[in-house]
């Protein structure tokens, strides 16, 4: 989620930010989690269920238009499937446990969103997401790499996810994790569609539209 940094801290014009620099070991609240990244707007960072900062980095070009296909697939759902509110990977929620992660894209029911409060839609929404899909990123042995993602999809899961997908596109693969089930519960190798209709009726992907990117 990009805040808007305050005004007493903006930077003056034509004097180029300074780089995020924070100690190892630093642990923060969430509440001091969502003033660094106020004061750090340029910056994509999530916070670990024990207060640590994971530094995302920008993904490469065909990532990025996979998930702009994904975001497409999804917002038509929403168009033709009244209740459900979705979100990119700029939006980062508040997790039970702690921890303030954002999936590559996730949809919540409007119904639940409704119970939040003005401040609460401003800041981190303080839920876990009914959908969570994260796309792996090509070669990436970060943040975005696979044995970090299925860290964040266990996390999800373990927070009250509904239904979670791993997106493998240079496996051409989706791995299935639901709720209260502990790891992955499926995975769909050779894959040209992952079906959602136990969380929605119509929702699902095409992933060979994802895939051709």
């Amino acid at each position: 989620m990009a805040l808007a940094p305050p005004a007493a801290i903006a930077q003056p014009p034509g004097i180029e930010p300074a780089p995020l620099l924070l100690p190892w070991d630093l642990q923060l609240t969430p509440a001091q989690f969502e003033r660094v990244c106020q004061v750090n707007p340029e910056a994509v960072l999530e916070l670990t269920a024990e207060g640590h900062l994971i530094v995302m980095t920008p993904t490469g070009g065909e990532t990025s238009s996979r998930n702009g296909q994904l975001l497409f697939q999804l917002q038509v759902f929403c168009k033709r499937h009244k209740g459900w509110r979705l979100f990119d990977s700029s939006g980062g929620f508040r997790l039970p446990d702690g921890s303030v992660l954002s999936p590559d894209a996730a949809l919540v029911l409007e119904d639940r969103w409704q119970t939040l409060s003005p401040e609460q839609r401003r800041s981190f929404p303080p839920l876990c997401p009914d959908l969570v899909v994260e796309l792996v990123s090509p070669s990436d042995e970060g943040p975005r790499g696979i044995t970090a993602l299925r860290r964040k999809m266990e996390q999800y899961q373990a927070n009250g996810a509904c239904l979670g997908w791993l997106l493998l596109p240079q496996e051409r693969a989706v791995e299935i994790w639901r709720v209260g089930q502990q790891g992955m519960a499926e995975r769909l190798d050779n894959a040209s569609r992952v079906d959602g209709s136990e969380l929605a009726e119509g929702l699902g992907l095409d992933l060979e539209e994802i895939w051709a990117v």
